[in-house]
């Protein structure tokens, strides 16, 4: 059935390697948010004070989300490792391929997820 989660075994030849990927490209994202932050440097007097500052809120806010999507990442590379990839952390189902296809790193399953 194509709703049933197949075996982390037989899943893990593609889930790995986009979930490595997805983990590289989240925290390529995150040294780049580090950098613009640093060059958001502004002095006391600077017109624009309140501009900087609210760049650095927004960044600051992205930075979380990513870290976020970082941690579930590594997260679901655990569970790959230890063998409960693909089963929801509420009820212990099988998440449906069709979710884990569209989202390898996450942790619930489609009732479980909002």
């Amino acid at each position: 059935m194509s709703g049933d989660a197949p075996t982390e075994s037989s899943r893990e030849p593609t889930t790995r390697p986009a979930l490595e990927e997805e983990g590289r490209h989240l925290r390529e994202q995150l040294k780049e948010l580090d950098r613009d932050e640093s060059s958001l440097a502004f002095d006391d007097n600077f017109a624009d004070s309140g501009q900087v500052a609210a760049e650095q809120g927004e960044n600051a806010a992205l930075a979380g989300q990513l870290r976020e999507q970082l941690d579930d990442v590594e997260r679901a590379l655990g569970k790959l490792d230890d063998g409960t990839y693909g089963r929801c952390e509420v009820c212990g189902e099988p998440i449906g391929d069709d979710r884990l296809e569209a989202m390898p790193a996450t942790r619930f399953c489609i009732v479980h997820a909002g």
